[in-house]
């Protein structure tokens, strides 16, 4: 299994909603429950529509429901969910039987704009009702939410480092999605080098989607033995287009205690 493969399956073994780079795989099996195929939606030109299939993959009936939300980020990149009309999809809820599936239909109402939308289509496990009242079993529903991007009028994909910054304790990378549609940060790697070219330090962070005009922070701690030993700090951040680099030269002064 490759590296971005070993990324995407730690992403969604991790992330209560299914977090995943959806890029390199066609479907994923929810726990052993349901499975969704495909995992994102594109609408963009005359594509206002689309299909999702779900499959029961238990040996009973299941039951599953869905809502539609808008798809933001905050300041610090974080996800934010706000439910919203802007999609339409049916059924709402659906009964799958034992290694069945059902197609689920989605569309979007309104045109492409300037920037890229976003939105997660939430498909939702029913749990059964239990059927003893002194039953303790915890009942954990299972959650995937589609990713649909509706494609801008005219798309373009950019990004930058927007600061290398060091602390006594710590150094941080701030990315910035400067285009006006999404990307997907495969890694973040730090590298540390003393004035003779040894290296000190290394670090690679996962990373995530970024939306359009929306920074994420990737902060990374290092020891006061290591800040004093490093000379400079490497930083590359590939995503699925283009890769980033920028290095920071260390002030000496900030790696006293």
């Amino acid at each position: 299994m490759n590296t971005q493969k070993r990324q995407d399956r730690r992403c969604f073994l991790s992330f209560s909603r299914a977090v995943l780079f959806v890029l390199l795989l066609p479907s994923i099996v929810l726990a052993g429950q349901f499975s969704v195929t495909p995992i994102m939606l594109i609408f963009e030109g005359d594509t206002k529509s689309g299909v999702v299939n779900i499959s029961n993959e238990e040996d009973k009936t299941l039951q599953v429901q869905m809502k539609a939300f808008e798809w933001t980020q905050n300041e610090t990149g974080q996800d934010q969910y706000t439910e919203t009309s802007d999609i339409l999809f049916f059924p709402k809820i659906m009964t799958i039987g034992k290694k069945d599936q059902r197609i689920l239909r989605a569309g979007i109402k309104a045109p492409p704009g300037a920037k890229e939308k976003t939105y997660r289509l939430f498909i939702e496990e029913i749990p059964e009702p239990k059927r003893d009242a002194k039953e303790t079993q915890i009942q954990v529903a299972i959650r995937f939410g589609v990713p649909i991007f509706v494609k801008p009028i005219k798309e373009e994909i950019q990004g930058k480092i927007e600061r290398v910054a060091l602390g006594k304790d710590q150094i941080q990378t701030v990315v910035r999605n400067t285009g006006n549609a999404h990307f997907v940060i495969h890694s973040v790697t730090i590298k540390g080098w003393d004035r003779n070219g040894a290296e000190t330090f290394s670090k690679e962070l996962s990373g995530w989607y970024l939306l359009p005009n929306t920074v994420r922070t990737y902060t990374t701690p290092i020891t006061e033995e290591v800040c004093r030993d490093t000379s400079r700090f490497d930083v590359e951040v590939k995503t699925n287009g283009f890769t980033l680099d920028d290095r920071l030269d260390v002030d000496k002064t900030l790696c006293l205690p």
